[in-house]
């Protein structure tokens, strides 16, 4: 058979070249890449009534940076968790209920909704065994992905449209989400051979959190701190606006009509990048370099000369990147890691992690003033909530395999509340304008292609 290596390899110079455009060119024609412009505000791209990011202020003309604050419905976030953890209840589901239906439940109407959760938290018969044991894979994301795709041929009516059906599929796929995570990773360790085979029914009436510990861990135990804990940590990622990339991806895929399914895999795959849903896996890591390489954690001076070191590519994975400082939207602080760390500590003191937290802590205040010391910076930067989710995943014992399939576990709630609002309202089919830079050709025939420079 013919080795094809060097022929894809001088192909890929060649894709390289024909694909490659010169930075000046978005300058001269005023493309906003990533659509931010040069203060990192976004470019408006639609509206909505989810959810809202909010992190400054304009006065006379002036951008002024602002504590940021993360709103679902018009709600603050910190009222929202001060609500449920005041009244020792789990917060997913009534946060799930607050962005889906735009209002929060009453008593009955909030434990109904738990109900119909819980009845659909199951798969199709011979799902397990068919599309997740018949076929593993190494990354849990790729798991969740393709069994969303897959439980489309499940459904009796997929390619239905209307508001009260893909309402319907939506709460079938959030209540799902923690098993696809779970059977998935376990499936991947058993033909690994790295453990033996346990597969946990869920419980109707434990919360989402508590269903994913108990069918996580081989004993089905877990604290209620840890609970609690993991609970608020899908409650901070369920939603982010519009404008993060997986929702954006949610609002395009559904403006062409098509079906539930695809554009929540779609979402997946958005979130699957490391740009995107997998930094708290590169802050763990970072913090397991920093642990090895700095001898004395409560000295600032070392820390200081080693985050230097981080950013000068010359430690880690020499990058430049401090992980977990730094966010597109937030500058001040984001509310997320706020509302997180105040939990954190606590659970690192059940652990017995104590001095490991103060060595977060002392990053998180350090790493700012590193980084305006280094880099020109358009705003503030500060610790954003990955800095500590990874942090908190760890004592949970939660495999790194499933750290950004949790972030899905909770953002699905906002993809499918995004994917309604687009139905809803009916809209064009997104399609944004791309100039093209390429220089106009003749067509050559083939026969003179091979004289031609």
């Amino acid at each position: 058979m013919k080795d094809y290596k060097l022929q894809i390899a001088k192909w890929t110079g060649m894709v390289q070249e024909a694909d490659s455009i010169d930075a000046e060119l978005y300058r001269k024609y005023e493309v906003k890449r990533g659509l931010r412009d040069l203060s990192g505000k976004g470019v408006l791209a639609g509206l909505t009534r989810i959810g809202e990011v909010h992190s400054y202020i304009v006065d006379d003309g002036e951008t002024i940076p602002q504590p940021g604050r993360l709103i679902y419905r018009g709600m603050d976030i910190n009222d929202l968790v001060k609500g449920f953890l005041t009244d020792n209840r789990s917060g997913f589901e009534e946060a799930t209920y607050l962005l889906l239906m735009g209002e929060l439940p009453v008593e009955d109407e909030l434990a109904d909704f738990k109900e119909v959760i819980g009845k659909y938290r199951e798969l199709p018969d011979g799902f397990v065994r068919d599309n997740i044991m018949g076929l593993p894979s190494k990354d849990m994301m790729n798991v969740l992905a393709r069994s969303v795709l897959a439980l489309y041929s499940y459904d009796d009516n997929p390619d239905d449209i209307s508001v009260e059906n893909v309402l319907k599929q939506s709460l079938k796929l959030i209540s799902v989400f923690p098993l696809l995570a779970v059977y998935g990773y376990q499936a991947f360790k058993y033909y690994q051979g790295e453990s033996s085979l346990v597969i946990h029914s869920p419980i109707p009436e434990l919360s989402t959190a508590e269903n994913f510990l108990h069918m996580l861990r081989h004993d089905n135990k877990y604290s209620t701190l840890e609970a609690e804990l993991l609970d608020l940590s899908l409650v901070l990622h369920a939603e982010h606006g519009g404008g993060n990339n997986s929702s954006f991806t949610t609002h395009v895929v559904t403006s062409s009509g098509t079906d539930t399914y695809s554009a929540i895999s779609a979402a997946i795959g958005s979130l699957k990048g490391p740009r995107h849903g997998g930094a708290n896996i590169k802050v763990a890591a970072m913090f397991d370099d920093i642990k090895a390489e700095i001898n004395d954690w409560t000295n600032e001076e070392e820390i200081i000369s080693y985050l230097e070191r981080i950013l000068n590519k010359e430690a880690f994975d020499k990058k430049g990147l401090i992980y977990g400082i730094g966010h597109a939207v937030y500058s001040v602080s984001d509310p997320r890691a706020v509302v997180f760390k105040k939990y954190v500590e606590e659970l690192a003191t059940e652990k017995g992690l104590t001095k490991e937290f103060k060595l977060y802590e002392r990053v998180e205040n350090l790493a700012p003033a590193v980084i305006t010391a280094k880099r020109k910076m358009y705003k503030g930067v500060s610790a954003n909530v990955d800095f500590y989710s990874g942090f908190v995943y760890r004592m949970l014992g939660i495999p790194e395999e499933l750290y950004t399939p949790l972030f899905a576990m909770a953002r699905v709630t906002g993809w499918c509340s995004h994917r309604i609002e687009e139905i809803v309202n009916s809209g064009k089919i997104i399609r944004p304008a791309y100039r093209s830079v390429a220089r106009r050709r003749e067509y050559i025939n083939i026969d003179r292609r091979n004289n031609i420079d």
